[in-house]
């Protein structure tokens, strides 16, 4: 009987323009079914409560997805234990602890392997403890900082004084909370299909844990198909090490998306961010060591990324699509950085009695930016420094026009060019699909990838994604209903060549589109309540290819909807009238 009565609270509509009383509903209602069994549907589950104590160092673990497994305080798996978590197990991070700890985060330490291995219909979530995984409208991508994070510790070579350091997040006191040493080629375990969601809690005034931290993380960990979304601080952040990661997706944090730092030397290739307009700062935030002269410098290998910006007008700081800093090297190749509120780069250039520089490192080659495309800046649309430029200078540099960082650019093939993303939305409406389309600037083969390494996937198109939205079915970004229904029809597709463009608009804006045959198109503008306020297009022919439409209207300032239907399908985007 109290489970039916806490069901039929369940299905009451609760306002959402309150979300504190809205997530407070749910810290009530879910620590109730905590009580006992959790039921849903016929499907049980028992809620096991897992604390410091009931994980120890030597032992075997295995987590089934039959149970939600509750972290309570920070939990540590020692030296030579293991964990093994089934597809579709679910782990929540309670809020309040009973430990006394300020979060709940799970913590493999060195020389401890966690094997989270799901598919792409069943994966592993981390989520908050008012998550209820099967309720797709009860949280939202900016519901951040509800738990701690997933951390994992290695042995991997760390760029401090010392060898080894303290990863941030946990009490300096904390012994096991260290990480380094050198073996860049540690191995802790299996990551594949796993989702981190609404974590990042705050310990203390600015400091936070994030989404997914890897501290000495080596090479022979296994990576691959990895969500961090709505982390209150960094998504990802790299502390050292080699780790190696396919197929990462990080949007909705609440600082930076993709961090790395004190010597990270790993691998990448299909990254994706997403910064929300409300708030976020850089994409990424890349630093070399501490201090900045210390060895090994950070210095990894990233291919395929698509870095989508807060969008120009953004409420959210967004700083650059990328800073490089502390004397970073690295390699960004064959990439798309796109939609930022402000910036695209900035690399460290200090006065040379400062020491070494992240400008010192790409001058010697060690930091690299290979055949990117850059569109869409609130800064500007040219390489350069000032009014009209993407690049920021850094505030005492010696080169105050970064002439160094536009020559790089323009000989390793950068462009500022819109890529010809299918279509950009930040709102659960539908409208994400950054695929290129065909014919697009992005459709193209890139820089080589290196030579003899086995890891990097030759393809033939810049960014994370090809015809596959490898997001779909595993995400929450897709559960949430970020992602566009429309993949394929037959042998006939349309797409949104990308956000329409310039975005914000003053009166006139190109709605750009692609066609893989000839078709009768319709486009409608309309207000956010769906009422049409224009057709552009009225059941018109047109041929196979790219085209664009000019939109031309005197509205009011606000967001609106654009809307292309054709024989195959329907898709939308939002754009934004100034």
């Amino acid at each position: 009987m109290v489970l039916q009565h806490i069901c039929s609270m369940k299905g009451k509509d609760i306002p959402s323009s309150n979300k504190s009383k809205n997530l407070t509903m749910k810290k009530v209602l879910f620590s109730t079914l905590a009580l006992g069994l959790f039921s849903l549907a016929g499907f049980s589950q028992t809620v096991v409560n897992v604390t410091d104590a009931d994980l120890n160092g030597g032992e075997t673990y295995n987590w089934t997805k039959d149970n939600i497994y509750m972290l309570d305080g920070f939990v540590f798996l020692e030296n030579e234990g293991v964990l093994n978590i089934e597809a579709g197990t679910v782990i929540k991070g309670k809020e309040s602890p009973t430990s006394g700890d300020n979060a709940s985060a799970l913590i493999i330490t060195r020389g401890a392997k966690i094997n989270a291995i799901g598919t792409s219909t069943e994966p592993v979530i981390f989520t908050a403890e008012i998550d209820d995984v099967n309720d797709n409208t009860d949280l939202e991508a900016t519901d951040r900082g509800l738990w701690g994070g997933l951390i994992i510790l290695g042995y991997g070579n760390v760029a401090v004084t010392a060898d080894t350091a303290n990863i941030e997040g946990i009490p300096t006191t904390e012994t096991r909370a260290v990480y380094g040493g050198f073996d860049d080629t540690d191995n802790s375990g299996t990551l594949k299909y796993v989702s981190i969601r609404h974590g990042g809690a705050e310990l203390a005034p600015g400091d936070e844990i994030n989404g997914l931290t890897l501290g000495g993380v080596g090479s022979g960990t296994t990576m691959d198909f990895i969500e961090i979304i709505a982390n209150s601080d960094d998504g990802i952040e790299f502390f050292g090490g080699a780790a190696e990661v396919t197929h990462l997706a990080v949007s909705y944090c609440g600082d930076d998306a993709v961090d790395y730092d004190l010597g990270y030397r790993g691998k990448g290739q299909f990254w994706f961010a997403l910064l929300g307009a409300d708030d976020a700062d850089n994409a990424g935030e890349h630093d070399g060591a501490k201090p900045d002269g210390e060895t090994p410098y950070s210095n990894p290998t990233i291919y395929n990324a698509t870095y989508i910006g807060s969008g120009v007008g953004a409420t959210a700081k967004n700083s650059t699509a990328i800073h490089f800093r502390d004397a970073t090297g690295g390699t960004y190749a064959n990439s798309i950085f796109q939609g930022f509120a402000n910036h695209a780069l900035e690399v460290e250039d200090l006065p040379e009695a400062k020491g070494v520089d992240s400008r010192q490192r790409m001058e010697e080659g060690n930091l690299s930016l290979l055949n990117n495309l850059f569109f869409d800046f609130g800064a500007g649309d040219k390489f350069e420094v000032g009014k009209s430029g993407i690049l920021r200078a850094t505030p005492d540099a010696e080169d105050s026009t970064a002439q160094f960082l536009i020559d790089h650019l323009i000989l390793k093939n950068n462009s500022i060019e819109n890529p010809g993303l299918t279509s950009i939305s930040r709102e659960n409406n539908g409208g994400l699909d950054p695929r290129p389309i065909s014919g697009s600037a992005a459709m193209k083969t890139g820089a080589s990838i290196p030579l003899g390494d086995d890891f990097f996937k030759d393809v033939n198109y810049l960014g994370a994604f090809g015809e596959s939205l490898w997001l779909k079915g595993w995400t929450a970004l897709d559960a949430y209903g970020h992602l566009s229904e429309v993949t394929s029809v037959g042998n006939s597709e349309i797409k949104v060549a990308q956000q329409n463009y310039p975005n914000p608009f003053t009166g006139s804006t190109v709605i750009p589109f692609s066609l893989e045959t000839t078709q009768k198109v319709t486009i409608e503008v309309s207000d956010l309540s769906g009422k049409v306020i224009a057709i552009v297009l009225d059941y018109e022919v047109r041929s196979a290819g790219n085209h664009s439409v000019n939109f031309s209207k005197n509205i009011s300032a606000g967001t609106y909807v654009y809307t292309i239907t054709t024989e195959s399908g329907t898709v939308s985007g939002l754009m934004i009238a100034k």
